[in-house]
This record gives structure tokens, sequence and C-alpha cells, in this order.
């Protein structure tokens, strides 16, 4: 397995990755269709095996605190996206990706890594695997016309609301995931470097 940088004629190769990372994950909905570009800098790393892109991880990093990241002090990292093509999974590359990209970071003063995901306990069950803590969390919210009549509204009479994506960041969740058939929760991870 090799890791590098990633360079623009990965592109198709890094989207055909995510997508088929992403489609049996709580973020199956969340489809690419080009690679997303950063405002500020970022490690940008791909595994490639076989001639494919079979991972990758994209982490944007701040030069200012808290110009990215929500939590913790210091300079910090948002993991945006770290994925491994389902063909090549439980082989650690998505691992050996976060390693790489640690030892980066480190050497651009990045003192934390932070990483937003849905209730998918394989996903969460890795972050915890490689020393990332949750303290906070919050809803996603798909609220279509038959379960929201009270929640989806326009005041433009043309316009007529079919779905919602909302955030719920109330206290009764429980009870909130239990009124709409797709509510998932978003869990913040932490891991300082």
């Amino acid at each position: 397995m090799e890791i590098r940088a990633y360079r623009p004629e990965d592109e198709i190769g890094w989207v055909r990755c995510r997508v088929l990372a992403f489609l049996d994950s709580a973020y199956y909905d969340n489809v690419l269709t080009a690679k997303e570009h950063y405002e500020n800098q970022a490690i940008e790393l791909i595994a490639i095996m076989d001639k494919t892109v079979v991972g990758l991880i994209d982490v944007e990093y701040e030069n200012e605190e808290r110009s990215i990241c929500y939590h913790g002090s210091g300079l910090g990292g948002m993991i945006w996206h770290i994925a491994v093509h389902p063909d090549y999974r439980r082989q650690g590359i998505a691992r050996a990706l976060l390693t790489e990209a640690e030892r980066i970071a480190r050497k651009k003063n990045i003192n934390r890594f932070e990483a937003w995901t849905r209730d998918d306990n394989r996903v969460n069950s890795w972050y915890q695997q490689n020393g990332f803590t949750s303290d906070y969390s919050y809803l996603h919210l798909y609220i279509n016309e038959e379960e929201g009549s009270d929640v989806i509204y326009s005041k433009e009479k043309n316009i007529l609301p079919m779905t919602i994506f909302a955030h719920y960041v109330g206290d009764n969740k429980e009870e909130v995931k239990s009124q709409y058939k797709r509510a998932y929760e978003c869990f913040c991870y932490e891991k300082f470097l």
C-alpha cells in the first residue's frame, strides 16, 4: 500500500472510493460528484493499492484558533472525509491514513483533530479505538411531508416543501428520534495529538 498526497488527477478515484465507502454507512445519502476544495490549507492523503484509490483522508486545518473546529483550544484540524473502499476494509488502511495525517499535522503545530459522524456503530467504534473521545452530539433529522406538517411550511404559496433536513440540538433526543423515520445522532469526536 502506498500513502501519498492527493493530486488533481486522483479525483475520479477519490470520488469512487468515497461513494462506495459511504453506501453502507449512516451517510449513504451524502453523495459527492466532485472532490471538495477547502478555504484553508488541508492535509489531503490517499491510499493506493492495485493502482486504485482504496482510502482517503482530508483534514482542513486552522491557522487561527476555532476558525474551523468547534471545540478545544490551540490549532485544530477538521477531518472532513475519511473513507476506505469496501473491498479493502479491515487491512489497516484508515489507521495508516490517520497516522500519516497526524504526523503531518504535528509538524504544522496542529494539536488536535475533530471529526463529526452519525450514529453508525462501526464508524463510532473506529474513532474510539483510535483515541478519539466524544462529549457532544445533536440530531440530524430528515422530515417528510407526512411526518412534519407542523414543521414544514413556506410563506410563499407556490413553494411546497416536501422534505426538510434539520438539526435538533435540544435535550429530548430520544423522544424526537421516535417521531421521525430518519433521525440520526451526530457525534463530535476529538483527539489530541
